[in-house]
C-alpha cells in the first residue's frame, strides 16, 4: 500500500491514491485539504487515506491521462507551479510495517525519496498512533501544530 501527502503554503493535501492495472499509483478523488496546524484534522485525513487503501482503477492511456487532481484544490494551473512550493511525503505499508519517505526535489522536476529522511514506524502501533507520527513529521517540517509544539 502507498499514500502521498503534500504540503504547500501551510495547507496539507491528502489525495486518495489509486493503483492502476499497470501497477503505478495515481492521486484521485476524494482529496482532504487541511491546514498543517490543525493536528486533529490532519490525523483524520491521513487515517481516511490509510483506511481507503489503494483502490484499483483502469490504466489511463496517454491520450486520456488526467491532470493531477491536486491542481484544482491548490488553485494552480500547472503541476510545476504546485510542486515549486510544495513538500512531499510518501507513506508505504508492507506486511503491517510503515515507512515514511520524505521527498527531495529532483533537478528535472518531481521528487525522489530522500534516503537520509526515511522514518520507520515501530511494529505494533495502532492506526491512530501511526497517523499521529505521520502528522508530527509533516508539522515538524514547518514548526506548526500541536505535535510540533510538544517537541519544543
Amino acid at each position: 500500500m502507498a499514500w502521498q501527502i503534500y504540503l504547500r503554503k501551510g495547507i496539507v493535501y491528502v489525495p486518495t491514491v489509486a493503483q492502476t492495472e499497470a501497477g503505478f499509483y495515481l492521486g484521485v478523488e476524494p482529496v482532504d485539504v487541511v491546514p498543517v496546524a490543525n493536528t486533529e484534522a490532519l490525523q483524520r485525513a491521513i487515517l481516511r487515506a490509510i483506511k481507503t487503501g489503494n483502490p484499483k482503477i483502469a490504466t489511463p492511456t496517454r491520450a486520456n491521462f488526467p491532470e493531477p487532481v491536486l491542481l484544482r484544490y491548490a488553485n494552480v494551473k500547472s503541476w510545476p507551479v504546485f510542486e515549486k512550493n510544495a513538500l512531499f511525503w510518501n507513506v508505504a505499508e508492507k506486511n503491517g510495517l510503515y515507512e515514511i519517505y520524505r521527498g527531495r526535489k529532483r533537478a528535472d522536476r518531481g521528487w525522489d525519496d530522500d534516503p537520509a529522511q526515511i522514518q520507520r514506524i515501530q511494529p505494533g502501533l495502532g492506526l491512530h498512533e501511526i497517523c499521529d507520527r505521520i502528522a508530527s513529521l509533516i508539522q515538524s517540517a514547518t514548526g506548526k501544530g500541536t505535535a510540533a509544539r510538544r517537541a519544543q
